[in-house]
């Protein structure tokens, strides 16, 4: 939940992230979906389940639970040069769950 923190350190400024809703650029790109998904799933709890990294590519699997909603299915991946990521995917699809 640090996303801000996260975009500033780690992205490049001309980062490229591939997501259902479209292309976004950069860390203003990044920031919207960072509001999207804390949107979707307010408060959520996530849970990484598989961490790969390859030289400058990596792959993150991940969970997540909030009142109301879940994903099971998250999956980002990254192209990453000179200690920035250039490039990113992301994909999950939130679920409706009995708010508890």
């Amino acid at each position: 939940h640090r996303f801000a923190e996260d975009i500033e350190r780690n992205l490049s400024p001309e980062c490229v992230i591939l997501e259902r809703r479209g292309v976004f650029r950069g860390r203003a790109g990044a920031q919207e979906l960072a509001r999207w998904l804390g949107e979707e799933l307010p408060g959520g709890r996530f849970t990484y389940t598989k961490v790969l990294v390859e030289g400058r590519f990596a792959f993150l699997e991940w969970t997540a639970e909030a009142d109301g909603a879940r994903v099971r299915d998250g999956a980002d991946s990254f192209v990453i040069e000179d200690g920035w990521i250039v490039a990113q995917t992301i994909h999950y699809t939130v679920e409706s769950t009995p708010a508890g």
